[in-house]
């Protein structure tokens, strides 16, 4: 009996990534005006940014509702294999409590973990479950694993604009104007499943400092699991300038970054130009 593996478009996984690592992704949908869009099925990132740049008004996301994982879960179940499934943060969106509701008539087939995360923090915690899966492991050992790993993913974000803060009601737009005034680059962080503000740096340099900072401050990266790097908007500029700046972070460790972009949940609020690190806690 193998375990299959379930996650949502939140985790920022294509549909072609999905298919090369042999799970199912789910989409949330996006919303412009009165057009409704499955997150990376009917609207690719670039897509997604283009349309953004343009709005004056910021797009919506819509949660997964239980009839999809119930529609999922029977095929997968009927193929014999039992499932994990991982979500998006439970204090982000209500997808993690559509996955249960629709798991209640399977006791003891599917498990479902809560990432507390999103993005490429998701996206890291299933890669590890996929790993840990090569070494046997049952379903509910591997919920159990990744539970208890949740805790040590760290997601830190570097914005380049506070444009699309001030659009969502986060900021006044007498702060978004005194911050772009004195190019303030805010820095982000996931904790205990919410996003919230961890620091501001003037200029993109003091911005790459802070996330290195916070890095070092985290105890570094375990470069045993796990790891990625992600942009938001058009363009990997940034990120690319950012990768070089740090490379002393992972020149001893790896040759290879795994790179992905910032999708639809995230980027309506952080805006074009934004990076993101991901990794687990020694």
């Amino acid at each position: 009996m193998a375990v299959h593996f379930i996650v949502d478009s939140a985790s920022d996984i294509t549909p072609k990534e999905a298919n090369a690592m042999g799970i199912t992704l789910l989409p949330l949908k996006v919303v412009f005006g009165d057009t409704e869009y499955a997150d990376k099925y009917e609207m690719t990132h670039t897509q997604f940014y283009e349309k953004l740049i343009e709005s004056d008004v910021l797009p919506t996301t819509c949660q997964i509702p239980p009839a999809d994982f119930e529609k999922a879960y029977e095929s997968i179940l009927a193929a014999g294999d039992d499932i994990v499934v991982i979500t998006l943060s439970s204090k982000l969106s209500g997808t993690y409590q559509s996955a249960v509701i629709a798991a209640m008539d399977h006791p003891g087939r599917i498990f479902i973990v809560d990432s507390l995360s999103v993005c490429i923090g998701e996206r890291i915690l299933l890669e590890y479950g996929l790993t840990i899966a090569k070494q046997g492991l049952s379903a509910e050992e591997i919920f159990h694993n990744l539970t208890e790993q949740t805790g040590k993913i760290r997601v830190l974000g570097l914005l380049d604009t506070l444009e699309y803060l001030k659009k969502g009601g986060r900021i006044s737009a007498a702060t978004a104007l005194a911050g772009s005034l004195l190019s303030i680059k805010p820095v982000v962080t996931v904790e205990n499943g919410e996003i919230v503000m961890a620091g501001k740096a003037r200029g993109s340099k003091q911005g790459n400092n802070l996330l290195r900072q916070m890095i070092e401050k985290s105890g570094g990266i375990d470069f045993d699991k796990p790891y990625c790097l992600a942009y938001s908007g058009l363009s990997d500029t940034l990120l690319q300038k950012y990768i070089v700046d740090s490379a002393d972070l992972w020149r001893d460790h790896t040759d290879h970054l795994t790179i992905s972009t910032v999708g639809c949940v995230i980027g309506t609020h952080v805006g074009p130009g934004a990076i993101a690190v991901a990794f687990f806690e020694p």
